[in-house]
């Protein structure tokens, strides 16, 4: 676990918490002048950044560099806090410290993406930024393309090109059971091939299932339907069809 290692030679499990009303005292001084308080700040809170990386375990990054990217984004917080607005540093530093990691992944993405276009995209996100500041709402992609005075198409490819590719294994959704998948939504369009299930000896092993584990397994692999579909066509969440999909594969493997 991440809060019990090593990260760029810090003893995470030994990161100092620093209480709220220390914290208000440091940034009086050192927004007095008093670097000493700065550096405190940022070592009490190493542990937001901390919490911060483990969102973006799977992403096959090491954690050394996405937490030394972390703390860059908390020392930005750390310098444009404002103790006046009555908000925690907490809820100021996250988004700081997210924006400052997905730049990096974007700019490090094994999928190349020329300067201009990121140009345009980052210009983008500003615009769009400071329309959802103005008007308090999500802007449409023709008023980011105005506020930057260039064409929907040209918006639309920089925002297209810099967006995280997703992998098949990120959750999208987890009840505190098993959680569903990317892949768990992507149905299977192969065809019905009677030949690859006797290769397989998986009729047997079907024939074994129960009703319902073998009619949610019939409709996902052979009919080629996703979860979702799966579970309104069988009148069930789509959490218990996962879980029973699971379980019957498991019970396959042990059959076959």
């Amino acid at each position: 676990m991440l809060n019990k290692v090593e990260i760029c030679g810090i003893n995470t499990s030994k990161l100092p918490v620093l209480p709220a009303a220390k914290a208000t005292e440091l940034f009086i001084k050192y927004q007095q002048g008093d670097l000493e308080a700065r550096e405190q700040l940022i070592s009490g809170n190493l542990r937001l950044v901390l919490s911060v990386i483990q969102r973006f375990n799977n992403r096959g990054e090491y954690a050394d560099d996405l937490f030394q990217v972390g703390c860059i984004g908390l020392i930005k917080a750390i310098d444009n806090f404002d103790l006046g607005q009555n908000v925690r540093l907490s809820t100021y530093a996250v988004p700081m410290i997210i924006g400052e990691i997905r730049r990096y992944l974007r700019d490090n993405n094994a999928i190349r993406v020329s300067r201009s276009l990121r140009d345009i995209a980052y210009k983008a996100l500003q615009a769009r930024e400071s329309l959802i500041a103005k008007d308090g709402s999500e802007p449409q992609i023709e008023q980011i393309a105005r506020a930057i005075d260039l064409p929907v198409e040209d918006v639309v490819f920089a925002l297209d090109a810099i967006s995280e590719p997703l992998s098949l294994f990120d959750p999208i959704y987890n009840d505190g059971g098993d959680p569903i998948l990317v892949m768990d939504q992507i149905g299977d369009n192969s065809e019905h091939d009677g030949k690859w299930i006797e290769q397989l000896n998986i009729r047997e092993g079907l024939s074994k299932l129960g009703e319902r584990e073998k009619r949610i397994i019939d409709l996902r692999f052979f009919v080629g339907k996703t979860q979702m579909e799966v579970a309104e066509e069988i009148g069930i969440s789509q959490a218990q069809v996962s879980r029973l999909e699971k379980n019957a594969l498991l019970q396959l493997r042990k059959l076959i």
